[in-house]
This record gives structure tokens, C-alpha cells and sequence, in this order.
């Protein structure tokens, strides 16, 4: 009579192509994310010399025009 199959190894190589399947698309999500949203988040700020105010505009941008007063300025360097 023949012993039953032992499914061990099968099991666990199952389990770590699972594991290996969702952390790949863990990556492929926050890479996605993060060039999507990366523009977003990344500002310039500028300072206005003529009214005193602070903004931002996005990255990008060398001069933008003050909210305020519409005054031209250049980026804040630091």
C-alpha cells in the first residue's frame, strides 16, 4: 500500500508565490502613486517684495505674479 502524498513543499512554495504576488503589486501601486501625486505635492515659494506676502505655485515655475498685488517676483532661493 502507498503511503499518502505529502502536499508540505507544495503548500509552502504556494504560499510564498502569494506573498510575492501581493507585494509586487504593493510596489507597482506605490510607484504608480508617487509619480501621479509627486507633482502635486512638490511647491516653489516665492516672496513678494512689493505687499510682503508668501505663496507657493507648483515646481516648475521660475517668476509668478503675486496673488495679492500681481507683482512679478522670482523664486525664494535658500
Amino acid at each position: 500500500m502507498l503511503p499518502p502524498p505529502d502536499f508540505t513543499f507544495d503548500v509552502i512554495l504556494y504560499g510564498l508565490l502569494v506573498l510575492g504576488a501581493f507585494a509586487g503589486l504593493w510596489g507597482y501601486a506605490d510607484r504608480r502613486d508617487r509619480a501621479l501625486y509627486d507633482g502635486l505635492r512638490r511647491k516653489i515659494s516665492f516672496h513678494c517684495v512689493r505687499c510682503n506676502h508668501l505663496y507657493t505655485r507648483p515646481a516648475g515655475t521660475a517668476t509668478a505674479a503675486c496673488p495679492r498685488c500681481g507683482h512679478q517676483n522670482a523664486r525664494l532661493k535658500f
